[in-house]
């Protein structure tokens, strides 16, 4: 196996997670629980929009003090990092509040 494919198959596996991630996000909101699982839910997602918010604020932040001209980042990429924060803060508070 030669390195541009071992590389392309750790990309698909990597593009493959985030998918699932994406999934697991959509999925979590959407399932209704008991109460116990809302709050984790609820804490999940207010931690997920705080990353999302300051990853924005930085975004903007870093360029105009370097007088330089804002770009937005990928979509793709901003989903891809919601859905990771909204897991690992999902994990911990499942952890934290569970029995």
């Amino acid at each position: 196996m030669s390195a541009d494919n071992i590389f392309l198959a750790l990309f698909f596996v990597f593009l493959a997670a985030l998918i699932a991630l994406d999934v697991f996000l959509f999925v979590s909101l959407m399932r209704q629980g008991d109460e116990r699982h809302r709050l984790i839910v609820w804490k999940a997602s207010a931690l997920t929009l705080l990353a999302t918010a300051g990853g924005h604020v930085i975004d903007i932040v870093i360029p105009l003090a370097q007088s330089r001209p804002v770009e937005s980042s990928s979509p793709f990429v901003q989903l891809g990092v919601m859905a990771l924060v909204f897991f690992l803060a999902t994990l911990y508070y499942k952890r934290k509040h569970s029995v």
